[in-house]
């Protein structure tokens, strides 16, 4: 395989071991095809503000792969406004038996990820085109997702007012985050609670990541 990610496929692969996942070589070349159909739509989509090559690898795929050994007991997972598939189409890489819904309302958005599916051939992918507060639990495949995710909302208040819904009885939201956000978690709507508090190690990312696990109380 040729592309601007061939020269740092020896890092996705260190990091991948760095987050103690193993997976097969073909699941390797299918995250690094996605990254240059990123880099390839960017260009005319503004998907990401992530422009180099090796930031895809560490900002976007591992990024991604890291909340991975949190999801053990997810099923079906919503992704809420994924921009350029992140981290939905990464974990729809790597986990077949995953069924992923991306819910993004930006239409090149939600197009570029349409393409991903149907170029990587991910049958266990899908993606609605709307506004979260729109989409009711019954258009996701089997109704409620066990798992309801987002790297990309401004607030915990915000992602759990908006996609509370889509979580199924015993489900959990799963929220990407920088630094813990002590203030957020203080401001969230009665009901809900941080059950789990997740510090993250991106390998080649030299930044704090948490994934917090927010369940009804």
């Amino acid at each position: 395989m040729s592309g601007r990610l061939q020269a740092y496929a020896g890092q996705l692969g260190e990091g991948i071991a760095a987050l103690g996942l193993a997976l097969p070589q073909e699941t390797v070349d299918r995250l690094l095809a996605f990254g240059e159909l990123l880099l390839k739509w960017n260009k005319v989509y503004n998907l990401t503000a992530i422009r180099n090559p090796q930031e895809v690898i560490t900002h976007h795929l591992l990024d991604s792969l890291a909340v991975l050994p949190h999801l053990g007991a997810v099923n079906r997972l919503a992704d809420i406004g994924s921009g350029g598939g992140l981290p939905g189409v990464v974990l729809a890489i790597v986990h077949p038996g995953l069924i992923v819904t991306s819910i993004e309302t930006v239409g090149k958005k939600a197009s570029f990820q349409q393409q991903a599916k149907i170029e990587l051939g991910l049958g266990n992918f899908g993606v609605l085109n709307k506004r979260v507060e729109q989409v009711q639990a019954d258009a996701l495949p089997g109704g409620a997702a066990d798992g309801v995710i987002s790297r990309a909302f401004s607030s915990l208040a915000d992602f759990v007012n908006l996609s509370g819904h889509l979580v199924a009885e015993g489900g959990a939201l799963y929220a990407m985050k920088g630094v813990n956000p002590a203030d957020e978690v203080a401001a969230l709507p009665a009901g809900w609670t941080v059950t789990e508090t997740h510090a993250l190690t991106v390998p080649g990312l030299d930044a704090e990541r948490h994934l917090l696990v927010i369940r009804r109380a």
